[in-house]
This record gives structure tokens, C-alpha cells and sequence, in this order.
């Protein structure tokens, strides 16, 4: 329970399994001149959370060491330098960590206002992955309408983002996952056609229904690399985003020259806070529409009290949630 000048924290010590996370007693932080104090309503759970829980994804220089990057709440104040957001303000935000609290500070140009028709908890379940899918599909893409599009993990929070922007923005959407439900979650999303990859081969569904893939967007890594090469149109573009089978493969390089591929992936947290700021201001101008008018909506799977991040941890790596999961402040 936050004080005047302390407030509740989930701390990590070295690092390990889920049960490290325990709650702890900090300061209050003190926003910079181009940061704002937000109390936080609702923090989402992600993978880099998982990643850095094990010792594997360290925070970047001058961020705070607890977890949790992405927030809703309230403002209740604001650095010298900020003129658009005022005490009371709500606003959903990308943090660089420090989300695991009851109050926490962020860059206030990577803010933006919640949809007026959304809640805390919804709005809280948005900045990481559209951050992340908006960047690298579109931004560094340069993701198209007319074009075919492959998400693996489609009803994850990577997945179900990257399945509603496609369709938002006239892409043609295919989308692997398993068992049958998890793949009928990702239609009703708006994927044109689904894929369960323990019964069909992505690859030969891919090429005999679109002559490939232009964009891959994959979380899964290990033989997945070669099977996206394999899938992909000439002149296609595989986002790697994650490795849940692995980094390091065998792979001939042989096709990517052939087919004129690019392969490349990104971590969000370390680009420049610019380029954060530049993602906020796209998202905020041809996203956030989207929401109130519902066309794209958010997707939250479980909600579990701060101080039962452990359990939130759990079932992000049991893998069987579909949308985000979420911890209430």
C-alpha cells in the first residue's frame, strides 16, 4: 500500500523461476523534466518480463531494474518540460521498466491518451505489443494492403495485435497456432485463413494459397527460421521477434539471396526514445481511431493481482493464454 513518499513494488532479486517475484517497499520515484509520475491501474505481463525474470534480457542503462513495461493510470505529476499531459490526465504508456508498482515514471512523449471508449485494463494491454507490431510491420516493414501476411502464435499478444492490424490495413492474413480453438480465436480476430501447425505444414498451405508469404511475423524461432525462408514470396520480409524453440539453427542461405529476402527482427526497449515517440505519435494518429470506431479491439485473457505476478508468470509460459494477460495495481 502506496504512502506518502513509499509505495508497493513485485522486486525479482538475482533473477530464476516465477516464485523470485515478491512484493517489496520502494521510494516513490521522481519524474525527470521530460517524464510524468503515473499511478498505475493496471500493468500488462509480457514476454521480455519472462526473459529478464530469468537473467536474460537486462534493463538498459538508467532504467529501473523491476519489471513491467507497459502501463495505464492516472497522472499525478509532470517534469518541467512537459506541456501536454496534466495532473488527472489518463494514459496508457511504454515504460523502459518500472511497471511492477503502484506508481511509476515514464518518457511523457511515449504516452498517449486512452481511447474513450476503453477502460484502464483494456488500455493497459496496448502499448508493448502495438508499439511492437506497428514498428516493425509497418514502420520498418513497410507492410501494405494487398499483401500477405503470416503470423505465427496468432492468439498470443504479438498475434492477436499483428492478425487485427493486418486486416485493418487490407493485408491478407494467415495465422498458425494450435489446438483447433486457439485457431478459431484467431478468425474470429479476422485471420483469413488459420493454420494448426500440429496437423497442417504452414509452408505447403502458404505457397498453394498465396505463392508465399510477403511478411513473416515469428515468435517461435528453431526450425521455424528455415520454414519462413521456405514460405516466403520473393522479395519477402521475415520479422523475427522471438525465440521460443531457440536461436541458434543451421540454416542455408542459399534461398534468401535467391528469393531477394530480408530477415531481420528488433527489441523494442533499446531503440532510441525518439523513435518510441515517432511509434506513439503514428499509433495515436491512424491506430487509436481504430479502437473507437471497433474496428481493432483489445484482447485481455486474465487479470491477477500485483502482487500475484508470480501466478500471472505461470501462465504466460504455459503458453496456453490467448490475448494478454494483465496485473491490477
Amino acid at each position: 500500500m502506496a504512502t506518502a513518499d513509499h509505495m508497493t513494488v513485485i522486486e525479482m532479486g538475482k533473477g530464476g523461476g516465477p516464485e523470485v517475484l515478491k512484493p517489496g517497499v520502494r521510494p516513490l520515484p521522481t519524474p525527470k523534466p521530460d517524464e510524468i509520475l503515473v499511478k498505475v491501474a493496471f500493468v500488462g505481463v509480457n514476454g521480455p518480463d519472462i526473459m529478464q525474470r530469468k537473467g536474460l534480457y537486462p534493463p538498459p542503462p538508467g532504467a529501473s531494474d523491476l519489471l513491467g513495461l507497459e502501463i495505464s493510470g492516472t497522472v499525478v505529476s509532470a517534469g518541467a518540460n512537459v506541456k501536454r499531459w496534466r495532473d488527472g490526465d489518463r494514459v496508457c504508456a511504454l515504460t523502459n521498466g518500472g511497471g511492477y508498482a503502484e506508481y511509476c515514471v515514464v518518457d511523457a512523449d511515449h504516452c498517449l491518451p486512452i481511447p474513450h471508449n476503453l477502460d484502464f485494463q483494456a488500455a493497459a494491454s496496448l502499448p508493448e505489443t502495438f508499439f511492437t507490431v506497428w514498428s516493425n510491420l509497418f514502420m520498418d516493414g513497410g507492410l501494405k494492403s494487398g499483401e500477405t501476411l503470416l503470423v505465427h502464435g496468432g492468439a498470443g499478444g504479438i498475434g492477436t495485435t499483428a492478425i487485427q492490424l493486418g486486416k485493418a490495413f487490407g493485408v491478407k492474413v494467415f495465422a498458425t497456432d494450435s489446438p483447433s480453438e486457439r485457431c478459431a480465436f484467431c478468425r474470429e480476430l479476422g485471420a483469413d485463413r488459420t493454420i494448426d501447425y500440429v496437423a497442417e505444414d504452414f509452408v505447403e498451405v502458404v505457397r498453394a494459397e498465396s505463392g508465399g508469404a510477403n511478411m513473416i511475423l515469428d515468435i517461435v524461432g528453431g526450425p521455424y527460421i528455415e520454414r519462413n525462408i521456405k514460405a516466403s514470396a520473393p522479395g519477402g520480409r521475415i520479422v523475427q521477434l522471438a525465440f521460443a524453440l531457440g536461436a541458434k539453427v543451421d540454416v542455408n542461405f542459399m534461398p534468401i539471396m535467391l528469393k531477394r529476402l530480408i530477415y531481420t527482427g528488433s527489441t523494442l526497449r533499446s531503440r532510441p526514445a525518439a523513435f518510441k515517440a515517432e511509434i506513439a505519435r503514428q499509433l495515436e494518429a491512424k491506430v487509436w481511431p481504430l479502437f473507437e470506431s471497433g474496428r481493432v479491439r483489445p484482447v485481455v485473457n486474465q487479470v491477477f493481482p500485483l502482487a500475484a505476478a508470480a501466478d500471472a508468470h505461470r501462465l504466460m509460459e504455459n503458453a496456453g493464454h490467448k490475448g494478454k494477460i494483465m496485473l491490477a495495481a
